[in-house]
């Protein structure tokens, strides 16, 4: 199987990569840009495609100084939880009856574990929520999805929201595993984020395919 980096090479060698990455340069130069560049491809680093489980999609960074390190809903551990991560951990200790392994909001150990957590729109200027919309981020994201979809088996896809929803059609339901919910954010988690019960769903999927559930 190849490596993210021949997959993400892949791309960059298209003409939208060409346009989107002058674009995301100019602006990393002109105005305050989140995540550092340094991790803007962190989900692709943290967890290697052989060893790829689960992907949570996200819509965008979190756009407040210091919160987004390339991990969809993760913040550095040293950073208060946002609320959706809040909500997120509440969840979790409502299905195990016990807080999470990343009640810091530092996803990494989960990243480590095989779950991909990939926004759709990979950086954000601060203080402006899907201020990078439309530059062509989603198409890059659209197509990792898809390659994931045409090359690994089994991956259990959570879709929180309806534009992560929206996502399930690039996905091969014969092969793959997709559940969805509301977004863990305050304004939806009460209309059935809470109750999911998608990592306890994940973990019994993970143990009827013969792979190692993940430790939440």
């Amino acid at each position: 199987m190849s490596s993210w980096e021949n997959v993400i090479n892949i791309e960059k060698s298209k003409e939208y990569y060409k346009n989107l990455k002058s674009e995301i340069d100019r602006r990393y130069e002109t105005t305050t840009v989140f995540p550092p560049k340094n991790k803007i491809y962190n989900a692709f680093s943290k967890t290697s495609l052989e060893n790829l489980k689960v992907v949570i999609l996200g819509q965008d960074p979190y756009h407040g100084r210091g919160q987004a390190q390339g991990l969809a809903f993760s913040t550095p551990k040293e950073i208060k939880n946002p609320p959706s991560m809040q909500n997120i951990l509440k969840e979790i200790y409502e299905e195990f009856k016990k807080p999470s392994l990343c009640v810091d909001g530092d996803l990494t150990p989960w990243a480590k574990q095989g779950v991909l957590l990939i926004n759709a729109i990979l950086t954000v200027e601060e203080g402006k929520a899907k201020s990078h919309h439309n530059l062509g981020w989603e198409i890059f994201t659209d197509n990792i999805i898809k390659y994931i979809s045409e090359n690994c088996e089994g991956i259990i896809f959570l879709l929180w929201g309806s534009p992560a929803i929206a996502k399930s059609k690039l996905i091969d339901k014969s092969k793959h595993y997709i559940l969805t919910a509301p977004h863990p954010s305050p304004l939806s988690a009460y209309r059935g984020f809470f109750g999911c019960n998608h990592f306890i769903k994940a973990n019994e999927i993970l143990k009827n395919i013969g792979k190692e559930p993940i430790n939440w």
